[in-house]
């Protein structure tokens, strides 16, 4: 029900009327001036629209007013001073009338003032400052005036409460405030529509600032808003937008599309920007260069991207954008760079991308695309990269290729191409990379890439490439890789200019490849001709020496039948001991099917094993060595060296090797049952309690063996499930010596920087790199827990270990106490007494005065860090002894229950590796820890100071602490 008509005068008769509200009625004319007689009243809302008349002076006789609502009528004139005496007042609401005057200064005196709004009422001259004094206030709602001037740079000083600023569309100037940080409870600002100018601050939380003079680059600071919701910055002269490693956290709105019309770059990349890319962003229609890359976009390339008609640059790279690159994108005739790479973007590449002559870089690598090359690219000769690498791609590679004279990196790697390379590509001169790894190419390698005298990267692995490898390819000076393994190529491989330095892996994995022994290959054979004229010479020596030799072989002959001579010792290599008798790298290649990956066994720190079998029907483990690895070298000589002098039944047998410069492998014993790591944890394999205790007997034996059966002691380092091999019948089989050491009678420990597998490691090895016997048994102990519990050692987090796990799982009753103690490591036994405080820490106390006497009075000087509850001094004792003295910020709450917290565990901890409490100052008013001095600061300081540095060795012995 609507109610019409004048307000009754007899209202004024209600005069112990509470609240009075009359919005969303159709009242008309003037106030009755008899509702002055309302003392009691404190809601008042008179927002009935047709109100007319001067705003009534007698609205200062209600003095119990805490809302009054007199929006959307028609009253004019000016607030009176009598509205200073209603002093109760929270709340005045003004939109929407016709008060042509200033806002007037007895405004300031409303203290208890909570909401202002004068929105709409055709305002002029300044606002006053004493309403910036009303220190209660929460909303302040200007809009829509003629107000003009500046506003004061301490705005916010006044207004500490201060959360909805509105100010927009009025005629205010000067620079933005620099105070605003004072204004901590501020979550809006409005101040478009005026003549601001001048730079953006970054303490606001939701900014309009559209329609002003703004002609500056963004902060970067502008990121760290983590309740930014709305960003408008329509109608300025900004050009650059950089929003670049902000964490925003959150999606572009449809508002992104009223960015100043005068915007040419906008970078939003490394921001954890969410959601779809808004439609409207394409109204910014005179950008020049869009970086959206490193972010969570979803969803298609809007089909609206065709606007930036100007757009030099695109990135959209790092996403996870799906859908297809629509034909609109070739509308970009300046188009410099296309940055898609990293996305899902699927189907066809447009045919009319050859189109936008103008591009120099295309970058759509890691997407699902699955078209051919569309040959118009052909036509784009300044392009300078084009990168596709890892899609679907199919089809034959154009012979337009050729036409990029321009490019020098092409990476075309991990798709489906197949038919030939085209002999065009050889016109490349320029180009530096080319890669066509992993496709399904077929035919010969063109002669005419002999032409590409710039190429350093040629990466051919992993097709079906057939044929031999050109000669002429021995011309590219520059070239520094070249791989062309895991193809069907044969023939003699060039010797010279390039040649001379690639590695042997750069060709395995072929038909028959062939050349001299440094690529570990079969030599080639000899042509007809020169055979022909070599067997001529053979058979002329032969008969010469037949001749020349017959005499001393006789007598040779008879000396050593008759003894009368001793044969001289000869020198041998490290593993003569273990075998007479060698095997070619190509029956190696044989044995193992080319070392495929069907056969592989296993990998370890060196290198990789495979499963095979030798001509006699020998089934062997082939432990191919990584030789890009320097260690490998050693780790080679280190296994020769032990297994030629092991003779157990428990240590791995070696029934040969192969070794040159260029590779290097044993030829182990077959453990048709792999390791023990795999029976532990796959699970298709079971051991019962009977096999794993007569494995773990095994493994027993051969360190029994090792430390006291060999000439010197044997020490493993790296005792571990993986290397425990199990032969037909679960004997166990110790393997993997490469990280061993042998050990002298007059030692008992010695240093290595070998470092054994985390988690096995004796607490003495990985702290001070000495390594002795104890610390194989250490590692026997861990691998007994972990083959009867099935549990890592390395798996367990906190305060909880392999060594604890168990002495939890197991009650007293039965037995815990007994087997653990027969495994567990412990350094000490003495168990921590309760204590009462700082009482266990300490006998002594320190006085206040003392304390001050010993730091130099807390000076700045002494000072060596601060934390979240106080400050960190040095100090001298009298005593000398130099201490490191916490003092505790009473002023914060937290700092007691820190202080209390501290007392409560330091008084029961005991190890090496925390920090020590000598004694403690504590009073009503001070709190104090006197710690052990640290001399050489934090490991923050040694990370991050130019003037400090520690080597791999120590960070990985201070985490080693740490844990």
């Amino acid at each position: 029900m609507t109610l019409t008509g004048r307000i009754p005068r007899k209202f004024g008769n209600l005069s112990f009327l509470v609240s009075l509200e009359l919005g969303s009625n159709n009242f008309q004319g003037n106030l009755p001036q008899e509702m002055m007689r309302l003392h009691q009243l404190k809601f008042l809302d008179l927002s009935v629209k047709n109100l007319i008349g001067k705003v009534p002076s007698w609205f200062g006789f209600l003095h119990q007013i805490q809302v009054l609502n007199l929006r959307n009528n028609s009253f004019t004139g000016s607030i009176t001073s009598s509205f200073s005496n209603m002093s109760t007042l929270e709340t005045l609401n003004m939109n929407i009338n016709s008060i042509l005057v200033q806002i007037p200064k007895v405004t300031g005196k409303l203290i208890n003032l909570r909401v202002l709004k004068l929105g709409a009422d055709q305002l002029m001259g300044s606002i006053p400052f004493t309403i910036f004094n009303i220190s209660r206030i929460k909303i302040i709602a200007f809009t829509g005036n003629s107000l003009s001037g500046s506003l004061p740079n301490g705005l916010c000083n006044g207004l500490p409460i201060l959360k909805e600023h509105y100010l927009c569309t009025n005629k205010l100037h000067g620079h933005m405030l620099t105070s605003l940080s004072n204004c901590s409870q501020l979550q809006i600002l409005s101040l478009s529509k005026n003549e601001f100018d001048g730079l953006i601050h970054s303490e606001i939380g939701k900014l309009n600032l559209s329609i002003n003079q703004l002609s500056v680059l963004i902060p970067n600071s502008l990121g760290y808003l983590t309740h930014l919701k709305l960003l408008n910055l329509a109608e300025n002269n900004l050009t650059t937008l950089s929003l670049t490693l902000n964490p925003l956290n959150g999606m572009l709105s449809a508002s992104t599309g009223n960015l100043s019309t005068s915007l040419r770059n906008f970078y939003a990349n490394v921001c954890k920007i969410k959601g779809r890319i808004p439609n409207e962003l394409w109204n910014v229609s005179r950008l020049l260069d869009l970086d959206l890359s490193r972010n969570y976009l979803v969803g298609s390339i809007p089909t609206s991207i065709g606007n930036f008609r100007n757009l030099q640059g695109l990135s959209l790279s790092n996403n996870k954008l799906t859908g297809f690159i629509g034909d609109q994108i070739c509308k970009f005739q300046h188009l410099g760079d296309i940055y898609f790479g990293q996305n899902q973007l699927s189907g066809l590449l447009p045919n009319c991308l050859g189109d936008i002559t103008s591009l120099r870089e295309i970058n759509l690598g890691y997407n699902k695309l699955s078209t051919n090359i569309p040959p118009s690219l052909g036509s784009i000769h300044d392009l300078v990269v084009l990168y596709l690498s890892s899609n679907n791609m199919a089809g034959s590679l154009p012979p337009e290729i050729g036409n990029l004279k321009a490019a020098t990196l092409i990476d075309l790697s991990m798709n489906q191409f197949s038919s030939r390379i085209p002999r065009e590509i050889g016109g490349l001169q320029n180009l530096e990379n080319l890669s066509l790894r992993h496709n399904k190419l077929q035919g010969a390698i063109p002669d005419s890439m002999s032409n590409m005298v710039g190429l350093e990267f040629l990466d051919l692995s992993h097709n079906n490439i057939s044929g031999i490898i050109p000669m002429s390819l021995e011309k590219l000076q520059n070239l520094k890789y070249f791989n062309d393994s895991f193809n069907k190529l044969y023939g003699e491989i060039p010797s010279v200019g390039p040649f001379k330095s690639l590695s042997s892996q750069f060709f395995i994995h072929n038909e028959a490849l062939c050349s001299s022994s440094r690529f570990s290959l079969p030599p080639c054979p000899i042509s007809s001709k020169h055979k022909s004229n070599r067997n001529k010479l053979l058979v002329l020596f032969l008969l010469l020496g037949l001749e020349l030799l017959f005499v001393p072989i006789t007598y040779l002959f008879v000396w050593i039948r008759y003894g009368k001579g001793k044969r001289a010792p000869q020198q041998t290599d490290a593993l003569s001991a273990i075998t007479r008798e060698r095997i070619s790298y190509y029956e190696l290649i044989q044995a193992t099917d080319a070392l495929s990956e069907s056969n592989l066994i296993g990998t370890g720190s060196f290198g990789s094993v495979y499963k095979g079998v030798l001509k006699s029907g020998t089934a062997i483990a082939v432990k191919v060595f990584n030789l890009q690895l320097d260690a490998a070298f050693n780790s080679f000589d280190t296994e020769c060296e032990v297994l030629s002098s092991l003779h157990h039944r428990n240590p791995i047998k070696v029934i040969t090797s192969c070794s040159n410069l260029e590779f290097k492998a044993l030829v182990l014993e077959n453990m048709p049952n792999e390791s023990l790591e795999k029976y532990l944890y796959s699970h298709n394999y079971f051991l019962d309690i009977k096999q794993r205790l007569s494995i773990m007997i095994d493994v027993a034996c051969a360190l029994e063996y090792l430390h006291h059966g060999c000439t010197s002691a044997v020490i493993h380092c790296d005792l571990k499930p993986s290397n425990v091999l199990l032969d037909d019948d679960m004997v166990a089989h110790l393997s993997d010596f490469g990280t061993s050491k042998h050990i002298g009678d007059d030692e008992s420990d010695l240093y290595t920087k070998t470092l054994a597998t985390l988690g096995y490691i004796a607490p003495e090895y990985g702290l001070d790199g000495f390594v002795s016997t104890k610390c194989d048994v250490y590692s026997y102990g861990i691998m007994l827990l972990e083959t009867f519990t099935r549990r890592r050692p390395n798996e367990f987090e906190g305060d909880i270990s392999l060594k604890q796990w168990p002495y939890d799982r197991i009650s007293p009753s039965r037995g815990r106490i007994k087997i653990l103690q027969i495994i567990r490591y412990r350094r000490g036994n003495s168990d921590p007494q309760p204590a009462d405080s700082l009482s266990a820490i300490t006998r002594e106390r320190i006085s206040y005065y003392e304390l001050l006497q010993e730091t130099d009075a807390l000076s700045e000087s002494n000072l060596i860090g601060s934390g979240s509850f106080g400050s960190v001094y040095k100090g001298v004792l009298r005593s000398g002894v130099a201490i490191a003295v916490k003092v505790l910020n009473l002023q914060l709450n937290a700092a007691f229950k820190s202080f209390d917290l501290e007392c409560e565990v330091l008084r029961s901890l005991r190890h090496r590796n925390l920090v020590k409490v000598i004694t403690s100052c504590s009073n009503l008013d001070f709190k104090a820890l006197a710690l052990k001095y640290m001399p050489n600061g934090s490991l923050d300081m040694h990370l991050y100071s130019h003037n400090y540095f520690i080597d791999i060795r120590q960070r990985l012995r201070i985490m080693i602490d740490v844990e």
